[in-house]
């Protein structure tokens, strides 16, 4: 299941930079293990965006509650679960399995 994931910051810049740093190690190990596909800040500067794939909601939840920005109650999330129909031929099938390349 694909995810877009909407963050709100709901603290001040500096607390949201206080834990930035953080913020990106969380971001760079689900990179790493294959579930957050892309990420970064929204413009303007209220928050960010995160495509993830995770087999279940129980499995994202879990993922976002290890998140600085989640610990520290520095934003609201926003999610929206997506099942696709059709991808891109250049789009990963493993993403989206069950949908058609075009």
């Amino acid at each position: 299941m694909l995810y877009a994931i909407t963050l709100n910051y709901i603290r001040s810049v500096d607390e949201i930079e206080s834990h930035l740093d953080t913020h990106r190690d969380w971001l760079i190990e689900h990179t790493r293990q294959g579930r957050i596909l892309v990420a970064g800040p929204l413009e303007p500067r209220t928050g960010g965006f995160v495509l993830a794939t995770c087999e279940n909601r129980a499995e994202l939840d879990a993922m976002l509650e290890n998140d600085s920005f989640y610990v520290h109650k520095l934003v609201d999330y926003t999610v929206v679960a997506a099942t696709p129909a059709l991808r891109a031929g250049d789009f990963p099938a493993q993403w989206a399995p069950d949908a058609k390349a075009v």
